[in-house]
């Protein structure tokens, strides 16, 4: 029989089994639908990774490892080991060689979110996704002692807008037993979802870290320390004796290693200067047997998938012992039931893989600005690619190979064995 009579056949056969085919096929959709979110989200989550910073030559802080000055500097992840001085930080701005720096000091928090002293600059200069700029949503960057920028998720999460007031604590753990309550701030901006650290950080100036801990001894606030007015503060021209982190941008590429040389070995003080592409390669070495994991779950789904179709047609295929017979009785070759078996396999996993692909498209289209918004997954593809194609016949081929297992099977038995009555 010629390929178009033996899949015409399939399918009329498939139908005659519609309940079954029907579940084997959503199987194989489910599957395929969970092999290829895993791996799109696998992919998605290394690119959101690798661009939660950019358009930063290098990243300086106390000497320490590459991976945890870029944790806790850019992922607010660990506590610094140690801080710059001021001093240091105004002699590297002031290198020829140095287009910017901004400062980052770390050590409080409000609600569990760490609080990021920084400068005005910073909402320009930093970059994300390539060459993103930070966006307000609502407000803009702090000009007063005591204003305050939210990320998008504290925002969200603490229902703050603009005028709100706060008050932060002192420490980076969750829960704090120093508060600044004499020295409350309010919301003058709120960012624009960016998917990164960014949105899960509250801003502001780095005279206003001074200013909150003017006067304290040893870590702890003292009488002297509460007494100071905001006004009084306002007055006073603040500059701080240290900061946790500095944020560069070379004059041109080209000086980029030298200055990162140069800063390694500062003869001032330990400094560590890192370059974040190269940082972040090692951070996600760190962690990538978590994506390794994921692809072997992904791959174990699709052949519980394969599975299940292997077992639909040898589950079915006792019951179609007279089917098979009266075929051959008729005339069939045995590679025309060899067809016939390896069809209905190819077919159920194409029509499920095929499905499976269709339903997350769909979810993705669905999800892609929940996604984006929420964890910056915006590599999330919207259409189907090369790489869902060779998928689906890839499922297709290895479907119809496991069909031969039953053809064999069916071949075996003799046309008497399935016309013959059994009792």
């Amino acid at each position: 029989m010629k390929l178009p009579l033996i899949m015409g056949l399939a399918l009329r056969s498939l139908w005659a089994r519609r309940t079954t085919a029907l579940l084997t096929i959503l199987s194989i959709a489910t599957a395929v639908l969970l092999f290829m979110a895993v791996e799109n989200l696998r992919h998605s989550a290394r690119a959101s990774f690798e661009r939660t910073i950019s358009g930063t030559d290098l990243i300086v802080g106390a000497r320490s490892s590459p991976v945890n000055l870029v944790l806790y500097s850019v992922f607010q992840i660990g506590d610094p080991t140690n801080n710059i001085t001021w001093e240091t930080y105004q002699e590297i701005e002031a290198r020829p060689d140095v287009a910017w720096a901004i400062p980052i000091s770390l050590g409080d928090t409000h609600r569990g979110y760490r609080v990021v002293g920084t400068t005005a600059d910073y909402f320009e200069r930093y970059k994300y996704a390539g060459d993103r700029d930070i966006a307000f949503e609502d407000g803009q960057a702090f000009s007063d002692l005591f204003d305050t920028v939210l990320g998008a998720q504290v925002a969200r999460e603490l229902g703050y807008e603009r005028g709100t007031a706060l008050t932060l604590s002192h420490g980076l753990g969750g829960t704090s037993f120093v508060n600044h309550e004499e020295k409350p701030f309010r919301v003058v901006g709120v960012l624009a979802p960016t998917g990164t650290p960014v949105d899960r950080s509250v801003y502001v100036s780095v005279a206003a870290v001074e200013a909150i801990h003017m006067g304290w001894q040893n870590g702890t606030p003292t009488a002297a320390s509460r007494s100071v007015s905001q006004g009084r503060l306002r007055a006073l021209d603040l500059q701080p004796e240290s900061v946790t982190a500095l944020l560069i941008g070379a004059t041109s590429k080209i000086q980029t290693l030298r200055l990162q040389r140069d800063l390694n070995t500062y003869a001032q003080e330990p400094l560590t200067a890192v370059i974040p592409g190269v940082a972040l390669s090692q951070l996600w070495g760190t962690v990538s047997i978590v994506e390794r994991a994921l692809a072997i779950v992904s791959g174990f789904v699709i052949a519980v998938g394969l599975i299940g179709v292997l077992t639909s047609i040898l589950t079915t295929l006792n019951e179609r012992r007279r089917e098979m017979a009266i075929l051959r009785s008729v005339g069939a070759r045995g590679r025309t039931i060899v067809g016939l078996l390896v069809s209905e396999a190819a077919l159920i996993a194409f029509i499920g893989a095929a499905l499976g692909v269709v339903l997350l498209y769909a979810l993705m289209w669905a999800l892609s600005p929940y996604l984006e918004a929420r964890f910056s997954l915006g590599s999330v593809k919207a259409l189907p690619g090369i790489k869902d194609g060779i998928v689906v016949i890839a499922l297709t081929l290895i479907s119809g190979a496991l069909g031969l297992i039953p053809a064999l099977i069916a071949l075996k038995r003799s046309v008497s064995d399935g016309l013959s009555t059994r009792i």
